[in-house]
């Protein structure tokens, strides 16, 4: 029954009431600790202990001598943070069947991976913090580990954790179409196994926090180098049983992101439980050794394939099966199910294939967790796809491009619903792959490939089409209970001197995200873009949003900028026609001035915010200026925004030694309306060399034991400038129809391509010799191997 409207519970009107001033003594994070000392702490630092076993038991932990340590302020066990935080659990609803147990910011009693954090020493420095560090005495009960996807997941494993039954994190299956029927009818038949390599970010600058928790005010505020500031707001209000309004996070220019830092990491978990237990600010910043063991990996899969074709070349069906291993849990709050679901998702999508099936098995590993990480599964469904299109022309006495040709997605056929159910809204594959073919001399370069083989020179050329994911709607992570935005907002305030200030919830991590929304600001508003002040990152500063991540900063915070930069402007013109007594339609903005439909100049904004702002009483009577708007947009008709391209590697191989020089790169990319083409190129040129570093260079190699063999950069390998080809970028512009903008994503594409180009050009000038090398990173070993030399 409905309650009567006088009994509806409703807050309480403080209008006309003598409220009280908040007691300075407040309640340290509502679990009833007083806190009385109000001085001002100076900042401390953290260094943790680590687990050095990829499974272990934690038998007994002696922090004395550590306790006693010059400068030490605390030493943090687990059972120190015992009640003061809720466990996070890595799972998501419309997952279905994934499982994840909870995570604790320190080891309670086992650890399950070689970096797990068990111990935090709080110092006055962070080198007095390491030194205590390595007085803690620790015994350990060395514990199986499991390292191998396939043996993690065979009949009689022992379950990592007992509680959740066996090591199967999560499991997809995908059958559409007459799979069975298209493979006994096919002409052709070609099938290959491929593995890729668990690799990491190593971004610029390392994972960093500060938090400060005031007992003065019962607030904390949080400096971390995050994606996603309103997610952590929301993640640390939740599991520290604080109020939303108690929280701020601020997250300025991060050095380099890439996926790495928008997930929930126990280290950091641990330095904001601390800074509340202590009531002082505390910092911790990963030093590069540390990161490799703790920052998320990715990319780890063994996949075998299938595809069928007609005798003309039609591909009629495709195949795969997918096997991945996440580490000891699901990560929280994006989970570890999304790289694998992606690559079952997008494997073949921008081909005409009807008939599709698809089997994913994620398994619990005693390796660091891995997650989402730039281009999340689309360097992996797009090498297996490309790769395979390649040994099928091959099989059919076909030019790789005139395959692709046949089977791509006509430009004209959209909308289009893909068999794995993925819809797009508008793509142009054929155009893409024809400007490419120009771009790069195709015909050109394949002439001079067979001359050069004459004279026992390898060069390959590896063509890769794709399709990139970007702008995700809410069906993305929110419909599955993660506290994610799929909205994006931006509020717009002419200030009294004729300028700009502009706070986006989009965030910066060096991709040019301020500059972007400057541009749009300043061309809807008619001003120079040095007029424009962008805000970004702070959860007290900037409208509520989702961040920087799945190339949606331009799409979807670029759109809500362009609301609102003409919501102000509409503010504006009100404002100044109803100073200049004309009518606000015509008018306009251009150069700082308001100016009528001749362009004649009729007022400055400078002045009209002056008279906003100071001179009310020379406004005409009933005029209330709004010189401040708000916009907030999100996708809705469409999933996501997909974009599409075509990439070219040209490279050059040794078969004495097995090195590859890469000679030349070429990209088409269609993202959309290009805002800004130099943002954009040089967004593709990272990615491309990101991509090629998981083709050639990166793997993060373990032991049986679960020991990471190459955690410094003296023994990981990252790309470098020397050896980077030339990419060449151009671009197709699709614009979407869902927004104002037309902008779609940019930020992926490159790592999403590269990979496959590079392989599929490897495996062109292996051609000669009949081998073809299906694991990445393709090592000068492999090479070798492959060609019967290692």
């Amino acid at each position: 029954m409905t309650a009567p409207l006088a009994a509806v519970d409703r807050p309480a009107s403080y209008i006309g009431k003598s409220v009280p001033r908040p007691n300075a003594k407040r309640l340290l994070a509502g679990r009833g600790q007083y806190v009385d000392d109000l001085r001002l702490p100076r900042l401390a630092h953290v260094a943790f202990l680590r687990c050095p076993h990829a499974h272990a038991r934690l038998k007994s932990l002696d922090i004395a001598a550590a306790t006693r340590a010059p400068g030490v302020v605390r030493v943090v066990t687990a059972q120190d943070l015992a009640g003061r935080y809720t466990p996070w659990v890595g799972v998501l609803t419309h997952f279905k069947g994934l499982k994840s147990p909870p995570q604790h910011p320190l080891v309670h009693d086992r650890a399950t991976w070689q970096g797990e954090p068990v111990a935090a020493v709080v110092a006055e420095s962070r080198a007095l913090a390491e030194d205590a560090v390595a007085l803690i005495e620790i015994v350990w009960e060395e514990l199986p580990p499991l390292t191998d996807m396939a043996a993690a997941l065979a009949p009689g494993a022992v379950p990592l954790h007992a509680e959740l039954g066996d090591n199967l994190c999560f499991g997809r299956a995908i059958d559409a179409g007459a799979v069975d029927e298209a493979f006994a009818k096919a002409d052709c038949v070609v099938e290959e196994s491929y593995s890729f390599a668990r690799h990491t970010g190593v971004c610029l600058e390392p994972r960093s926090i500060l938090a400060d928790f005031d007992p003065a005010d019962g607030r904390l505020t949080v400096h971390c180098s995050s994606q996603a500031p309103h997610m952590m707001k929301e993640i640390f209000a939740r599991h520290f049983h604080l109020p939303e309004t108690a929280v701020r996070v601020i997250c300025g220019d991060v050095g380099g992101s890439f996926g790495i830092k928008i997930h929930v990491y126990p280290d950091d978990m641990a330095t904001v439980a601390i800074a509340l237990l202590l009531g002082r600010p505390v910092k911790f910043v990963a030093d590069r050794l540390e990161s490799f063991v703790s920052d998320i990996h990715a990319r780890e899969h063994r996949i075998a394939a299938r595809m069928a074709l007609a005798k003309d070349g039609t591909i009629a069906a495709l195949a795969i099966d997918d096997v991945t291993g996440v580490g000891p849990y699901s990560t929280y709050p994006r989970t570890s199910a999304v790289e694998g679901n992606q690559v079952v998702g997008l494997t073949g999508a921008w081909y005409r294939c009807r008939n599709y099936r698809a089997n994913l098995r994620v398994a619990f590993q005693t390796k660091p967790p891995t997650t989402q990480y730039r281009a999340v599964g689309h360097p992996i469904a797009t090498s297996v796809t490309e790769a395979l299109v390649d040994r099928a022309a091959a099989a059919l006495g076909l030019d790789p491009v005139e395959l692709r040709r046949r089977n791509l997605i006509p430009d004209d056929a959209y909308p289009w619903t893909t068999a794995s159910g993925l819809k797009f809204e508008k793509l142009s594959h054929q155009a893409a792959l024809e400007k490419l073919l120009t771009l790069m001399d195709y015909d050109g370069l394949r002439r001079e490939q067979a001359e050069l083989r004459r004279r026992n020179i390898h060069r390959g050329i590896g063509i890769a089409c794709f399709v990139e994911l970007t702008n995700p709607g809410p069906a993305f992570y929110g419909v599955g209970g993660a506290p994610i935005s799929a909205q994006d907002g931006c509020t717009l305030r002419l200030d009294p001197g004729g300028t700009v200030t502009c706070a986006t919830g989009v965030t910066e991590q060096g991709q040019g995200t301020e500059t972007m929304v400057a541009q749009i600001v300043a061309s809807a508003l008619g001003l120079a873009m040095d007029k424009i002040r962008v805000v970004t990152g702070d959860t007290e500063r900037a409208p509520y949003g989702g961040g920087t991540w799945a190339s949606r900063g331009c799409g979807i915070g670029g759109e809500a900028a362009l609301q609102g930069a003409l919501a102000l402007k509409a503010n504006i013109l009100d404002l100044a026609g109803a100073m200049l007594q004309a009518e606000p339609a015509a008018l306009d903005l251009a150069g700082g001035w308001v100016v009528d439909r001749a362009g004649n100049r009729r007022i400055g904004l400078d002045e009209v915010g002056r008279a906003a702002y100071f001179r009310g009483d020379t406004l005409p009577p009933g005029v209330q200026p709004e010189l401040v708007a708000t916009r907030h947009y999100m996708p809705r008709q469409y999933p996501f925004a997909f974009t599409n391209g075509a990439q070219a590697s040209y490279l050059e191989l040794d078969v004495e030694t097995g090195f590859i020089q890469l000679l030349q790169h070429w990209v088409v990319e269609d993202c959309g309306r290009v805002v800004n083409p130099l943002l954009v190129e040089e967004q593709i040129r990272g990615g491309v060399v990101q991509g090629i570093g998981g083709a050639l260079f990166e793997e993060c190699i373990y032991d049986q034991r679960g020991q990471l063999l190459n955690g410094t950069l003296a023994d990981y390998l990252v790309p470098m400038a020397g050896e980077m080809p030339d990419i060449v970028v151009a671009h197709i512009e699709t614009p979407t129809a869902e927004s104002m903008l037309g902008a779609k994503g940019a930020g992926e594409a490159g790592t999403g391509g590269a990979p496959a180009a590079v392989m599929n050009a490897v495996n062109d000038a292996l051609a000669p010799f009949k081998v073809r090398v299906t694991a990445q990173p393709i090592s000068p070993w492999r090479v070798l191997a492959a060609l019967g030399k290692g």
